[in-house]
């Protein structure tokens, strides 16, 4: 969404950022475009005033789709991400730093030898995984991590390695790393990262600006990789359509700059734009539609406050030059994991945005008209499990991943008649 030229709005973001196993769940129809919001609870800072009208609150929107959750596995430490591999079974990242082979009855490999060190202290370990386009070629696979740099600092890397399933257990061989976000920092928070291929040779990584003051301070100046989303090629090299390659004192691995922390990150399956959801302070979550070369304002501008209660910065929500979001969330969601719906198996639901909610513990579907968030709706909600992670299943049912040290992987499916 290209910015717009807006008063500024002055102001005085907490992130963490249901239904049971086998039980039918309907969702009841809502009022239309127009109608109450879902969300009803005080905003954190509600003198802020949206740019745009449906910025925020959207209308309540059901589908009014029956469903059942059903528990493909379970045992898994922290579960952050998953990725299907061309037979239906699925790998999965244990946060501790184990990556395991999931088949579709629930059976969990061996942990995938040879994956470098991983720092999984707070908010780091292992985090995304993604299979290279030409996997069934290549058996590439990629994932990102907080990379230990010595002298307790680490910083968001991405390596790649052949799956090879041979011999007893599952193994990764030829591994390289291909990314290195510069600097590293003396922090456990905001690594991001998500995994994005865009199907023309690009591999997009959200990273975080690590928390601390001095890394927050870092998303606004380009020669920084911190808070920043990056867009390298398969093998770690800088594509010449990055939007500032040959720029002085700019690093050409920027595709776009100013934002916090991104947990959630998919391609639009129509426009082949990068969406992606970062983690506000407490207020003011928000939804970016990624633009080359477009700067997304935190944390010069931002809705939502300190975890303090005071302003953020100047307390501005509006700049001339800075992006606004397409939507955002306060009282936040704690987003981890997004999908598009196009699968068969839930008509209603297609193209309908699902984000796992951390912090609320369900899942939220967004309705779309373009690049517009015109309804709300929040699934699972009496799971009361945190969900990191969110995919669409190549049968079409919707996978989510619980966020705890007994993690588990459970789909959505149409409910039996």
């Amino acid at each position: 969404m290209k910015h717009l030229l807006l008063t500024t709005a002055l102001a005085a973001v907490l992130a963490a950022c249901g239904g049971s196993d086998g039980a039918a769940q309907s969702q009841a129809q809502a009022p239309a475009e127009g109608g109450q919001p879902w969300e009803t609870r005080p905003a954190n800072a509600p003198s802020q005033t949206p740019a745009f009208p449906g910025q925020t609150r959207a209308p309540e929107v059901s589908a009014d789709v029956a469903f059942e959750v059903e528990t493909v596995a379970e045992g898994l430490n922290k579960p952050w991400a998953i990725a299907f591999l061309p037979d239906g079974r699925m790998l999965v990242t244990e946060k501790p730093g184990r990556l395991r082979i999931v088949t579709a009855q629930g059976a969990l490999s061996e942990p995938v030898s040879g994956l470098p060190e991983v720092d999984a202290r707070d908010q780091g370990g292992l985090l995304d995984v993604a299979l290279d386009p030409d996997f069934a070629t290549n058996n590439l696979v990629y994932w990102s991590y907080a990379e230990p740099r010595g002298n307790g600092t680490n910083a968001t890397a991405v390596a790649r390695g052949e799956l090879v399933e041979t011999g007893d257990a599952p193994r990764v061989e030829n591994v390289q790393v291909i990314f290195q976000q510069q600097p590293a920092m003396d922090s456990t928070k905001h690594f991001g990262s998500r995994l994005v291929f865009d199907g023309q040779g690009h591999l997009y990584v959200t990273l975080g600006e690590r928390s601390i003051l001095a890394g927050r301070a870092q998303a606004q100046q380009m020669d920084s990789a911190l808070g920043k989303i990056v867009r390298i090629n398969h093998d770690g090299s800088i594509p010449q359509d990055n939007p500032f390659v040959g720029q002085a004192g700019v690093r050409p691995e920027i595709f776009a700059a100013g934002v916090r922390n991104v947990q959630s990150a998919a391609l639009h399956p129509e426009t082949g734009k990068l969406w992606e959801i970062e983690h506000g302070a407490r207020g003011g979550d928000e939804l970016n539609i990624i633009e080359a070369g477009e700067n997304y304002g935190w944390p010069t501008i931002a809705y939502g406050l300190e975890y303090s209660g005071q302003p953020i910065g100047e307390g501005l929500t509006a700049k001339e030059g800075l992006e606004q979001p397409a939507y955002y969330w306060d009282p936040v969601i704690g987003p981890s994991g997004m999908a598009f719906y196009q699968g068969d198996l839930f008509p209603a639901w297609q193209g309908s945005l699902f984000v796992g909610a951390l912090r609320d513990k369900h899942l939220v579907r967004l309705t779309l008209d373009g690049e517009r968030v015109t309804g709300e709706d929040r699934l699972l909600v009496d799971l009361g499990e945190r969900i990191r992670e969110v995919e669409v299943g190549p049968d079409g049912a919707i996978y989510v991943a619980t966020d705890s040290e007994q993690g588990k992987i459970l789909k959505l499916v149409p409910q039996a008649n």
